[in-house]
């Protein structure tokens, strides 16, 4: 969705002019309303998109923590598990094993 106003469009807008038209300081009145809100929601918008940015690399910064971190602990889960795994060897096969 584009947005195809600005406060500086609707400021420098120029309506005809007829016999029976509005009353140009109501029209006044209203735009520079419009105006003021424009100003808002621009405002607005851009400081979603600063925290949608911010968020965006909080989440790939924790992401890629994550990552870093899950690989000792694989590694370290795997040394456990061969240690363990040896014992028990160790335990049902005695002497045999190294025979």
């Amino acid at each position: 969705m584009e947005i195809k106003l600005s406060s500086k469009i609707i400021l420098e807008k120029e309506f005809k002019k007829s016999m029976k038209g509005y009353n140009v300081d109501q029209v006044d009145q209203f735009l520079d309303q419009i105006m003021e809100d424009y100003d808002a929601f621009e405002k607005v918008v851009e400081e979603l998109r600063a925290e949608n940015k911010r968020l965006k690399e909080e989440l790939e910064n924790t992401a890629s923590r994550r990552t870093q971190v899950q690989q000792p602990v694989t590694s370290n889960t795997n040394f456990d598990i061969l240690k363990r795994l040896s014992n028990l060897e160790k335990e049902v096969f005695g002497s045999k094993l190294f025979e």
